[in-house]
């Protein structure tokens, strides 16, 4: 039961970073009847191009076995080593090609579903591939009933198909006991090249059903709730409190630095209580007034108490004060827009200072 409301919780899909992971790990989708389709093709390749000739071949001349078993010298252990190794070459020449093609054809079934790679995850030893209760489950889950349902649809398929190609080969069949010997392996070939041509077709249904519940069934098993998206979320950008707080540091630090700067200050601009600006102004450190502190509320009236206390020159222009607020950056320069108005106010300043 808590299994079954753990899935029915699960109603979001799986984030990219979720994906990643799982791909990481080696849970990637993969349909198990593309490689036996591939094989069929690939056997159905090597029928149709390989066989004929390769077998023919092969015939004639394990032929000599039979047809002249007194022209190889078997006297001692050697000869009879000579003859094993010359057998299995020739059955090695007939296989080889037969091997070759399975072999990409299976492995051309992988890569197209999926990019290859290492994934230590699926290799490392686990409890439940070999716990009794786990593969109970995975037998009679909702997993094992579809491979059930795919077992049965393979079997009546393959058994109808060659049922209809049976009868409609049977008087073939018949005839072929008054033919030449000759013909039989010709027919036999004709007969399992057209089996198997006609099994391929019918399990491409399945195949492409495969494909498309594989991965349906990866997307939902990879489903997250909600408390999961918020917990990832979490781990990747960091919790939502942790980030606020150490924003808050990092604001009392910035306004202690700017309070502690204040005395060095030339002129406060001020909107009598709303804004705070503290500029200062040094020919031979910088061409135009550079910010050293502003602040809108609490902070305003800090940096008037900071500069009235250090003996900072405080004037109040409302007009000024917004404008430039919302303009000019702390350890900056003011912007060429308010030249004019910061000249004016520091002229007034400095002139009173002499």
């Amino acid at each position: 039961m808590a299994e079954e409301a753990d899935k029915e919780s699960k109603t979001e899909a799986a984030t990219d970073k979720k994906i990643r992971d799982a791909i990481e790990k080696g849970n990637i989708p993969f349909s198990k009847e593309a490689p036996v389709f591939a094989s069929i093709v690939g056997l159905l390749i090597v029928l149709s191009f390989a066989t004929r000739k390769n077998v023919a071949a092969l015939t004639e001349k394990l032929a000599l076995f039979i047809d002249h078993p007194r022209s190889f010298s078997l006297q001692t252990g050697a000869d009879a080593t000579l003859l094993f190794q010359a057998l299995a070459l020739e059955i090695g020449s007939f296989l080889t090609p037969i091997i070759v093609v399975l072999v990409i054809c299976g492995l051309a079934s992988s890569i197209l579903q999926n990019i290859p790679r290492v994934a230590y995850e699926r290799i490392r030893p686990q409890w439940s591939r070999i716990s009794p209760m786990s593969g109970w489950g995975r037998i009679f889950g909702r997993q094992g009933h579809v491979e059930f349902l795919k077992s049965v649809f393979k079997f009546f398929t393959i058994t109808l198909v060659s049922i209809i190609l049976l009868r409609s080969e049977q008087y073939k069949v018949a005839a072929a006991m008054f033919s030449d010997p000759s013909l039989v392996p010709e027919m036999i070939l004709t007969m399992a090249i057209r089996l198997i041509s006609a099994v391929s077709i019918a399990t491409i249904v399945l195949v492409a059903g495969d494909l498309i519940w594989s991965r349906v069934r990866w997307q939902r098993d990879l489903r997250m709730s909600r408390q999961e998206i918020k917990d990832e979320f979490k781990q990747m950008e960091g919790d939502p409190l942790v980030k606020a707080r150490l924003r808050s540091l990092a604001q009392d630090r910035s306004r202690k630095r700017m309070l502690a700067a204040v005395p060095r200050a030339t002129v406060v601009i001020a909107n009598p209580t709303h804004y705070a600006i503290a500029l200062r102004y040094e020919r031979e450190e910088t061409s135009a007034p550079l910010v050293i502190a502003k602040g809108v509320d609490l902070v305003a009236l800090r940096i008037r108490e900071a500069a009235e206390r250090h003996g900072v020159p405080v004037v109040e222009d409302k007009a000024l004060a917004r404008s430039m607020y919302d303009s000019v950056e702390v350890d900056r320069m003011i912007p060429p827009d308010f030249y004019r108005a910061v000249a004016q106010i520091l002229f007034f300043v400095l002139t009173r200072k002499k």
